[in-house]
């Protein structure tokens, strides 16, 4: 069975993030990163070379497979930031349609401007997924 591709690093969550570009990006990746710290509780950290978790949890499907894997986070790309909510958005569809404008991919978020974004919105639509991942695998610091 292989080993997930994207794990955590030593990577520093701030070098990586002053070095984000546009500079929009960047200033949206330092303005998640106070929100996903406080919001979460956890402390930030580098998952592969441009995702930033917070938690994390074992998972363990029918088929055997398993490995570890971010319960929350984000990555400021150059097209739009992709908020990671698992296990994903099926769910959510009523908060959904108060956070403002953004795309849905599996279980990825994409918003192109945090500033049309409801941030109480998004604080809840957070800690339901940490809650939700955690009835199903628990969450932990990591």
């Amino acid at each position: 069975m292989s080993d997930n591709k994207t794990g955590p690093t030593c990577a520093d969550v701030r070098d990586f993030l002053e070095a984000v570009e546009p500079a929009r990006r960047r200033a949206q990746g330092l303005e998640l990163l106070s929100f996903f710290e406080r919001v979460t509780g956890f402390e930030a950290r580098m998952w592969g070379p441009t995702i930033v978790g917070f938690g994390q949890y074992r998972y363990r499907y029918a088929s055997g497979r398993e490995g570890d894997w971010l319960a929350t986070g984000y990555s400021p790309r150059k097209a739009a930031v992709s908020v990671y909510i698992m296990p994903g958005y099926a769910d959510y569809a009523e908060i959904l349609s108060r956070l403002g404008p953004h795309r849905m991919g599996k279980s990825c978020l994409y918003i192109t401007r945090l500033d049309a974004i409801n941030m109480t919105v998004l604080e809840e639509l957070v800690r339901r997924g940490l809650h939700d991942l955690d009835a199903r695998w628990p969450v932990s610091a990591g």
